[in-house]
């Protein structure tokens, strides 16, 4: 174990470029040198975290370790959750006026619709969807929607549960709805109605993990935004493939305004509607 004398853990160039092959690997996340410092510092965090004595005992021990715990917490180190409510409003503006009514028109009424959302973060994504679902779309009794909602990160999924959020992360929304699904804390926080957190089911989920994605079948609608983003090519069609899986013909996937699937994948037609441009899985048939 570390004592406090000890110094802090230095990380090596070849240290930095063993552990980001690894968590290559593991995750499809790809750290380029840029991202260096930021690697670095929460590497150090966790080797004195779990009292190794440097680099080379915390990666043995990680590489070794049978529960997977150590990887979970160094997964939930590395990654970067930074979000807010209606972030990219024009898509979910697509969802109510374009996207539901195509996806309902293939549906008997009382006919489920299922939504994936991912990454999760902390839930500001899926409880957006939620709200818009709840408050532009005017059929939304007429089916069983279901939102899932799934990240790698368990502490986010956590805080999604919690469904607590900060001022700023609040401030997109309309003051109408604040006051209906918000309840405002002493501490100026603001927490979400315990009915929407129930309208959303969470689940840990690795996109670059097949045993992970092959239990989301019969989706309709994915928003899995500024995610890809930090994947290389290989991993970006390795997770166009999984969507495509995942998705009933005819579905639709939302990706970041920075993103396009055009340039990952050829499985998906390019679908422009009024509000948005969005990828489509094709029909069966080609229809």
């Amino acid at each position: 174990m570390r004592t406090a004398a000890l110094e802090t853990p230095v990380i090596t160039d070849a240290d930095f470029q063993k552990f980001r092959e690894f968590f290559y690997r593991k995750t499809g996340i790809q750290f380029d040198d840029s991202k260096r410092y930021f690697v670095d510092k929460r590497l150090i965090e966790r080797i004195e975290a779990t009292g190794s004595d440097n680099f080379r005992q915390y990666f043995v021990g990680l590489r070794f370790e049978s529960k997977g715990e150590e990887m979970q917490a160094l997964v939930n180190a590395m990654t970067v959750n930074e979000t807010y409510f209606f972030r990219e409003q024009y898509q979910f503006e697509c969802l109510v006026n374009s996207m539901m009514d195509e996806v309902a028109s293939r549906r008997r009424a009382g006919q489920r619709i299922r939504i994936w959302s991912i990454p999760s973060s902390t839930g500001e994504e899926p409880y957006s969807i939620a709200i818009y679902l709840l408050e532009r779309w005017p059929r939304i009794n007429d089916y069983d929607v279901e939102i899932l909602s799934s990240d790698i990160d368990t502490q986010v999924l956590q805080s999604a549960q919690r469904g607590l959020y900060t001022p700023r992360s609040v401030a997109n929304l309309p003051k109408p709805y604040l006051a209906k699904y918000f309840t405002e804390q002493k501490d100026g926080q603001w927490l979400i109605s315990r009915d929407l957190v129930d309208a959303v089911e969470f689940s840990r989920v690795n996109l670059s993990e097949v045993n992970d994605t092959r239990k989301f079948r019969d989706i309709d609608i994915i928003f899995c935004r500024n995610l890809l983003i930090y994947f290389d090519d290989l991993s970006r069609r390795m997770a166009a493939e999984a969507m495509f899986d995942a998705l009933r013909p005819g579905g639709f996937v939302c990706l970041g305004h920075s993103e396009s699937m055009s340039r990952i994948s050829s499985l998906f037609a390019v679908r422009r509607f009024p509000d948005a441009m969005v990828y489509q899985k094709p029909m069966e048939g080609g229809a």
